[in-house]
């Protein structure tokens, strides 16, 4: 099933401002939050459909790309797949007022108490990772799965993510209770006045490890490879960039891990050229065959074709060859193969064949159309023999 149009979604309009896009997302987050529809499927949908679609509209880059590029060029839908509840309840102290880890506003109006929706631990996120993915024309054209391995940080196997050396090494930060935020109140001339900030003990998490895990010394994360799918869409270009969300670094026990940044590279075709959509081709035929026409085999991105020379074919002529090009990026239109057509002349002649140029010299079918200022063809030919 395909995916909505994520201004749809949020119900306003393409060039909306980013205060609109937050108002809008936090309406539809109220209304089909989880705690408040419980049991109700639809309703979760709908609240992770509103999610997916503010995280890409508020970011401006994945903004850009998405308003260029549709659902492909945007994010996960190259196999990222759509955001899960630690992708969506880390928007919250953003979107809803919390801060310092200790929870926000938008929990405790659904009775969270001040905690969020996972126990008020503070919820780190991994680094976003960047790579390079080398393309032939052909795969542009195409669209294609690869497969890459990425060395990056991955969840250690130890631990399972979690920093400690086994369940029984956890207990509640002492510090701020478990919350993971402590509050102050200062006097002022104003008043008393309460201000809340991440416990410096427990770094918002709520809990402390008493054993570390040894493979990873607690911070549940360690280097390795993993082998990751990337579905490249037809028609990307140069430069262009591919996300793929919750496929970056993983993020220090059990957080949210970052995203996978791809950046398309092409690597050149040792016979055509790529004009945006359109494939260019250039032909070096004799004059002979421009002459008397002819039919000629020439390379495409899908293998060979067979043009007609018509008799008479000047230099510089342009034949199109229909929907053999690169096809637009999420849209069924597709651009073509033009096919440049060069005069080859040759530099090297025998007795022979001079004796019988210089006959044909003089033939009016030999020379400019009368009326325009330039040099017979036998002119130009013997410039280069001299």
């Amino acid at each position: 099933m395909s995916k909505r149009d994520y201004y749809d979604v949020l119900g306003v309009a393409k060039g909306a401002p980013a205060d609109e896009i937050k108002k809008a997302y936090r309406k539809l987050a109220i209304k089909f939050h989880p705690d408040k529809n419980p049991d109700d499927k639809s309703a979760e949908d709908k609240f992770k459909e509103a999610a997916e679609a503010y995280e890409i509209l508020s970011n401006p880059e994945k903004k850009q790309r998405y308003d260029q590029f549709g659902h492909a060029g945007a994010q996960g839908s190259y196999g990222g797949g759509s955001m899960n509840m630690d992708d969506i309840f880390s928007q919250f102290g953003d979107i809803f007022g919390g801060g310092g880890g200790g929870g926000s506003p938008f929990d405790s109006f659904f009775g969270g108490g001040g905690q969020s929706s996972r126990g008020g631990r503070r919820v780190q996120r991994g680094t976003n990772l960047r790579i390079k993915v080398k393309l032939t024309l052909e795969e542009i054209a195409n669209g294609i799965e690869k497969k890459i391995k990425v060395n990056k940080q991955i969840v250690c196997s130890t631990c399972d993510g979690t920093g400690a050396k086994d369940k029984n090494s956890f207990s509640t930060c002492k510090t701020c209770g478990g919350q993971g935020a402590v509050r102050r109140v200062t006097n002022t001339i104003l008043g008393q006045m309460q201000t809340t900030s991440t416990c410096p003990t427990c770094n918002g998490e709520g809990t402390t490890i008493s054993a570390k895990c040894g493979t990873c010394h607690g911070d549940g994360v360690m280097r390795g490879e993993e082998t990751i799918s990337i579905n490249i869409p037809a028609g990307v270009s140069e430069g262009m960039q591919l996300s793929m969300s919750g496929k970056g670094n993983a993020a220090p026990r059990g957080g949210v891990p970052g995203d996978l940044i791809i950046l398309v590279e092409e690597i050149p075709h040792e016979s055509l050229k790529r004009e945006g959509i359109n494939v260019i081709y250039d032909l070096h035929v004799s004059f002979v065959d421009a002459t008397l026409g002819a039919s000629i085999e020439v390379p495409t991105i899908d293998g060979k074709a067979r043009i007609k020379l018509d008799p008479g074919t000047q230099g510089g002529k342009i034949l199109r060859l229909k929907g053999k090009g690169i096809p637009e990026v999420n849209s069924y239109h597709k651009g073509d193969q033009l096919v440049q057509v060069n005069i080859w002349t040759p530099k090297i002649l025998n007795n022979d064949e001079r004796e019988l140029l210089e006959k044909l010299k003089d033939s009016s079918n030999f020379k400019p159309s009368p009326g325009k200022n330039e040099k017979s063809f036998f002119d130009r030919m013997k410039e280069y023999f001299e």
